[in-house]
């Protein structure tokens, strides 16, 4: 039976590079049969905008990118993001309240928060 993680990310991404660093491991997480959904929070929605030259680490996550967009993981950002950050439209987001995301978080079966 496979079980559901959720990983968060709230760092910021321009100004370190552990927001790269948990969308890597998100990556490893996600390659393998357990469902696994990212959250990302505050400023952390600049690791799937259009442009993410200024991002610390930008070339390693270029490399994780395309990955996740042949995937189709799915990425659940606040609502009202998608209007503050120019979003790839290539990825799986779709936003939602603070109360749907806490829903999300509590009934995962693992949980991992960055």
């Amino acid at each position: 039976m496979s079980q559901s993680i959720v990983v968060v990310i709230r760092e910021n991404p321009l100004k370190t590079h552990r927001a790269v660093e948990a969308l890597r491991i998100a990556l490893g997480l996600g390659t393998g049969e357990n469902p696994l959904t990212v959250i990302l929070l505050d400023q952390a929605p600049l690791l799937i905008a259009e442009d993410i030259e200024d991002i610390v680490d930008a070339d390693i996550l270029e490399k994780h990118l395309p990955v996740f967009k042949e995937l189709r993981t799915p990425f659940v950002v606040q609502a009202g993001t998608e209007g503050r950050f120019a979003l790839d439209p290539d990825f799986n987001v779709r936003e939602a309240s603070g109360q749907e995301i806490a829903s999300l978080i509590a009934t995962a079966d693992r949980a991992l928060v960055f």
